[in-house]
């Protein structure tokens, strides 16, 4: 069975997942050469414009029109690298979706993983038409504004003088495939992630599916007690493997959506608004995505106690109710998902974030008026 099929197609995409069937030495040298020609459109992209907030700007709106782009291609550079680092991890966390205790056995329990995968897969589909139609949206107006002025998309720092119409235009397409590409290389990650915490999701369901035949005497309360185990320790090394990226993540798009704020508050309603809006919702909607289903997690979780009590367990045999007193003490304490164990992900996280972004932007705002 086949596990986040979909999101590891986005991954190939992106250059960090070398598809199962180029086996051949000849096609994984061509893999691993397209993953770095991605690697390097990323890094000549956000580079130049780094050393643009660095060297040339000067005042508060310049900073602004810079920085929420550059923001943008920093985490995608870091989620590069953080999956291309953990592209062993990724194989083994999926892999163990695969086999036992996770894999589901019977009819109802292959029901629970089928509807868990297909609500991972619309969720990838919906986030990435969001995504690449923010994509297009900037492209194209950038192309009925910038381009006929002779104006790049976005500010960025160049050694050489790029007037020709050659230069330009080269210059100009390579910003645009480096944002697609960095946009692509957002939803595959943060896919990714949700998806192995919805995974965390079903196998707490299959668990209680299986833990409900149990007065019927046609599962083992051991193996039960042993899958729950399990996903603890398999929603403990999600975390691990991903803190960092979940952790800049968070901050990145604090400051993102504090940046397009500021943005949005000093420009007139216009075609070119239209654009930041979608991006400031897309921001918005990638750290609402980690916050939800880590919050979902959480609460799984914890649900669990509840469905034991509704099991009528006091009339099982002893040895019964002690395993079920294991699953029981264990679970008072719920699993949830941090950046870097600092913030925890949930929804009380999400609206601290607005919060924060606001605050930051009112500070903005006293800053441009005096």
């Amino acid at each position: 069975m086949q596990v986040l099929d979909f999101t590891l197609k986005i991954l190939t995409i992106v250059g960090c997942w070398p598809p199962n069937s180029w086996t051949s030495m000849y096609k994984r040298v061509i893999y691993n050469i397209y993953t770095v020609f991605v690697i390097l459109l990323l890094f000549t992209f956000m580079l130049p414009q780094l050393m643009d907030v660095v060297l040339n700007v000067d005042n508060t709106d310049d900073f602004t029109d810079t920085f929420y782009i550059l923001l943008a291609m920093i985490i995608s550079c870091c989620k590069m690298v953080g999956l291309l680092i953990n592209r062993k991890n990724i194989e083994i966390l999926t892999n163990i979706l695969t086999q036992k205790p996770f894999i589901p056995l019977e009819a109802d329990e292959i029901k629970i993983r089928q509807k868990f995968d297909k609500t991972i897969q619309i969720n990838t589909l919906r986030y990435t038409v969001l995504v690449e139609a923010t994509c297009a949206c900037v492209a194209l107006t950038s192309l009925f504004t910038d381009f006929r002025k002779g104006n790049l998309t976005y500010r960025e720092w160049t050694p050489y003088n790029y007037t020709s119409e050659a230069i330009f235009c080269v210059i100009y397409v390579r910003q645009l495939i480096s944002t697609t590409i960095g946009s692509m290389v957002n939803v595959a990650c943060d896919s990714l992630i949700c998806g192995l915490l919805l995974h965390v999701c079903c196998q707490i369901e299959i668990l209680e599916c299986r833990l409900k035949k149990i007065s019927h005497g046609q599962n083992s309360l051991r193996d039960c007690v042993r899958q729950h185990d399990c996903i603890f320790k398999f929603a403990f090394m999600i975390n691990e493997k991903f803190k960092i990226i979940i952790a800049i993540q968070f901050v990145v798009s604090t400051l993102v959506v504090c940046s397009n704020l500021y943005q949005l508050a000093k420009v007139t309603l216009s075609a070119q608004c239209f654009p930041l809006i979608l991006y400031t919702c897309s921001m918005l909607t990638q750290i609402l995505i980690y916050c939800w289903y880590g919050n979902e997690v959480k609460l799984k979780s914890v649900e669990l106690v509840t469905n034991i009590f509704e099991m009528g367990w006091l009339t099982m045999k002893e040895s019964k109710r002690q395993n079920l007193l294991i699953i029981m003490n264990r679970s008072l304490i719920p699993i949830e998902f941090s950046s870097a164990y600092i913030l925890t992900m949930n929804l009380d996280s999400f609206v601290s974030l607005l919060k924060t972004s606001y605050s930051a932007f009112n500070l903005l705002q006293q800053m441009r008026t005096t």
